[in-house]
């Protein structure tokens, strides 16, 4: 097996192949990922889809029995020109925006939730970084 040498001269372990979301609707959350950013479907089966963003690690979603009930501890930002055409065009998709465009030094952010319900910021600015981790 080869061994992985991250930056700093330290080994790795491996890289992400994919990031996995649960759900009830893997092909209705595999269209919608694909309508934000880019890339076709897939549906595998029922219990899973998937799309492969141009660019970035596959992006997959399991069914599973459960219903959401909390906050994700985990969610994606996705860098824009212009958030409230970004945002627009997310709700013509389906999607639903919480609170209003927060404004900050680094540049903005606006949370949005997904067909599902699950958390994802729109960000803006120059670095490609809109916020501290714990702001949103």
């Amino acid at each position: 097996m080869v061994e992985l040498v991250a930056d700093y001269g330290r080994v790795m372990i491996g890289r992400i192949e994919e990031i996995v979301i649960d759900c009830a609707s893997p092909s209705t959350l595999a269209a919608f990922w694909a309508a934000v950013l880019g890339g076709t479907p897939i549906d595998e089966h029922p219990a899973w889809s998937f799309v492969d963003p141009p660019g970035w690690s596959r992006l997959a979603f399991q069914r599973v029995p459960e219903p959401k009930s909390v906050k994700n501890r985990v969610h994606l930002d996705v860098d824009v020109a212009d958030l409230s055409t970004a945002t627009a065009a997310a709700v013509a998709l389906g999607a639903t925006p919480v609170g209003d465009i927060v404004t900050e030094d680094g540049g903005a952010f606006q949370v949005m939730l997904d067909v599902e319900g699950n958390e994802w910021c729109l960000v803006s600015s120059d670095a490609g970084v809109a916020t501290a981790p714990d702001e949103h």
